[in-house]
């Protein structure tokens, strides 16, 4: 399970570890080029908002809140700060999160039913 999720953190495919499994930024490709996985049945549809939310939260208030403790600087310095970097932070671990979700969902088997099936 640890193997399908670190290969979709990397951005390959989560069955095989042979080809990418985004097609754009947050597209799923369909199915895998060289094993034939179907990538694109997977339905991580809200758990990587939600697994990134709570990773940058985790990361960013601490920080804030150090920081406050520390050198209380002025309001305008907080934000001039945190809102890029929570943006820039949220922005680099959207895809490596959906990626890990995904190889999670594949080793789980959690496919999305097929119409008509």
């Amino acid at each position: 399970m640890m193997t399908a999720i670190g290969r979709g953190v990397l951005g390959r495919c989560p069955a095989c570890g042979k080809t990418h499994l985004f097609q754009s930024f947050m597209r799923v490709n369909l199915a895998c080029s060289s094993c034939g996985a179907p990538l694109g049945s997977y339905p991580a549809d809200d758990a990587p908002p939600y697994f990134t939310i709570l990773l940058v939260g985790h990361i960013i208030i601490p920080s804030m809140l150090l920081l406050e403790k520390l050198a209380d600087p002025a309001v305008w310095v907080q934000i001039a700060i945190w809102l890029p970097l929570t943006a820039a932070l949220t922005f680099a671990l959207m895809q490596p999160v959906k990626g890990g979700t995904v190889g999670l969902l594949l080793k789980l088997g959690m496919q999305r039913e097929q119409p008509g099936a």
